[in-house]
């Protein structure tokens, strides 16, 4: 994928050997790492303070024994071993307990008959009074970071089958989380990219060609390619003068954080100036798309119950669905309501009551907005002047659908990250440029990294990678409260919670050692890290540091590194791992 343009398919493999791809700065750093003199060549173990840098090299059988019984390990008393932590090991037992704990949280058994069922069980839990906690195998966490695949499948069946704990986290809310979810609510993708080759105009916020995106070394050859033969101007969004917006037409120095002022500034204009493309939004189904040759169609036309903020239902208004359809939302066309599913187009502006019920469509509701500030206000949120959002918008709408905007990190590390993106997908959506030439595209698929996509079902089943023999059933809370419901638990005591939990998301990485220090909703007893490190990777690093030095609230801490990093050095057994080049995987 590094070669352009492609070599052809059917290029016997001796000849394409030979032809040379390309290699981003970190992977031309490669023998630095392979040969680095600090390498981590042993196991080490620490013999001073936690965090003291006082190292002993000890024999990796030792290592082993020394981390599966515990025992006084460092002479500041007993630290249980994994054997200890692995305390729940029969698995029907386990999936009784894990479905009388769904029944708990669903109101169909009490605390007191779930102990009364299981008197003779209790002591696998963290806490009997808190049977959603967990039982005891869940205050084993494993905090990976970068995994490639095939050890992040090993790693989830060996914590999720094979030692029952529920807590197995990478590195995903410090990347791309809200980036993702953003799309995937928006467009059932998690991922889209501008066709470089073929746009026309593309916008970068918070990222760039040349550096913090996905794929920079293929990037960067067709964004440069395009640029020096006047096929394409860019612009770019971001506080920092990147080395993509030194090649930039226009640089929009945002305030941090402001990016979806910046937006949303764009969309009034668009759509005060009526530059959106009316025909591809007012196609309210798929058929409708296609019948005036587009391959996807939006809900703008949709219309929503303003009473309860969902869409409106045929039932709602007494619309019957003609046959053979048995689900649909509402649109308002010229000759009234009608079930979206059916219609071939639907008002785009429309406000009103239906059955005595205040509806308004999708993009009713987006103008409305949009609208809520003027864009001279937008532009002093954004740090910018008003003259540079309107000349944006207007040049992103010159091009038809040559045009795109791309997001990744900038704009949505932030607690507002996940609507950002969905203000800078909407401009895509507004000029209706998925699947067309220059605009928004999802790529090709792949041969999935763990082998389950081969021919039959490949070597590896998606049975043999997720599932030990004889594995156990996982349940319990989360550590850090992902996919966790408050009001469901059998902690809720009102509001506020003590800490934050995150109903809607999961992977959150930063929440796991700040949540297992404070010991909410549990306490741990042994963290293993590998290739990831938090104390370098999370906001107030420091903060973390601190609470890995703790070695009551965190008795034992095991990394996997070919370093000894920020987070590492705060462990107190080190692994030596492999660098890429040493080992079979998927990078």
């Amino acid at each position: 994928m590094n070669v352009w343009p492609h070599i052809p398919e059917e290029t016997p493999l001796a000849y394409a050997a030979l032809v040379d791809g390309k290699l981003c700065p970190k992977g031309q750093a490669s023998p630095q790492v392979l040969y680095d003199p600090y390498r981590v060549v042993r196991v080490l173990k620490r013999v001073g303070p936690r965090g003291s840098g006082q190292w002993e090299v000890i024999d990796f059988n030792q290592a082993i024994d020394e981390i599966v019984n515990g025992g006084d390990l460092f002479g500041e008393g007993h630290v249980d071993g994994l054997k200890d932590i692995y305390k729940l090991r029969d698995p029907d037992l386990a999936k009784e307990l894990a479905a009388d704990v769904e029944a708990i949280r669903s109101g169909d058994m009490t605390v007191e008959q779930f102990k009364r069922r299981h008197a003779d069980h209790l002591d696998v839990l963290i806490d009997p009074d808190h049977p959603d906690f967990g039982p005891v195998n869940n205050q084993f966490v494993f905090l990976g970071g970068r995994m490639e695949h095939g050890r992040k499948e090993l790693g989830k069946r060996f914590t999720y089958d094979g030692f029952g704990s529920t807590n197995f986290y990478l590195h995903t809310t410090i990347c791309e989380q809200s980036h993702h979810i953003a799309y995937k609510m928006m467009t059932g993708k998690t991922h889209m990219k501008p066709d470089f080759i073929n746009s026309s105009f593309v916008i970068f916020f918070g990222t760039g060609a040349f550096e913090a995106n996905f794929g920079p070394t293929p990037m960067a050859e067709l964004v440069t390619n395009a640029i020096t033969e006047g096929r394409l101007q860019i612009a770019v969004v971001d506080p920092r003068f990147s080395k993509t917006a030194a090649k930039a037409r226009w640089w929009v120095p945002v305030q941090p954080g402001a990016d979806a002022a910046v937006a949303l500034g764009m969309i009034r204009w668009i759509i005060d100036n009526e530059r959106y493309d009316a025909r591809y939004l007012r196609a309210p189904n798929k058929a409708a798309a296609n019948a005036i040759d587009e391959t996807n169609s939006t809900d703008a036309t949709h219309l929503v119950r303003t009473d309860k903020m969902v869409f409106l239902r045929p039932e709602d208004i007494e619309l019957e669905l003609p046959e053979g359809v048995d689900s649909s939302y509402v649109v308002m066309t010229e000759d009234g309501p009608a079930p979206s599913e059916v219609a071939e187009q639907g008002e785009l502006f429309y406000e009103g009551e239906l059955n005595g019920i205040p509806v308004k469509t999708v993009f009713q509701l987006l103008a409305e907005r949009a609208r809520e500030y003027t864009i001279e206000e937008y532009a002093e949120i954004a740090g910018i002047s008003p003259s540079l959002i309107e000349t944006l918008a207007d040049e992103f709408t010159s091009h038809g659908k040559r045009a795109a905007a791309e997001l990744y990190r900038g704009p949505v590390q932030h607690t507002n990250g996940y609507y950002t993106a969905q203000a800078i997908i909407t401009l895509n959506v507004l000029i209706g440029n998925t699947d067309w030439v220059g605009g928004l595209g999802v790529g090709g698929s792949h041969w999935h990294e763990d082998g389950s996509k081969t021919p039959e079902n490949g070597p590896f089943p998606k049975s043999v990678i997720k599932n030990a023999p004889g594995g156990l059933k996982k349940f319990g809370l989360h550590v850090n409260l992902e996919t966790e419901t408050y009001e469901k638990s059998t902690i809720f005591e009102g509001y506020p919670a003590r800490r934050p939990w995150y109903p809607f998301t999961n992977e959150l990485y930063q929440n796991i050692i700040p949540n297992a220090y404070d010991g909410y909703p549990y306490s741990i007893k042994a963290l293993f890290i590998q290739k990831g490190t938090p104390v370098f990777a999370t906001p107030g690093g420091h903060v973390q540091a601190a609470m890995l030095r703790d070695t009551e609230r965190i008795p034992l801490v095991i990394a996997c590194d070919i370093v000894l990093g920020e987070t590492t050095m705060y462990a107190d057994y080190v692994i030596p791992d492999l660098t890429y080049m040493e080992r079979w995987g998927i990078p």
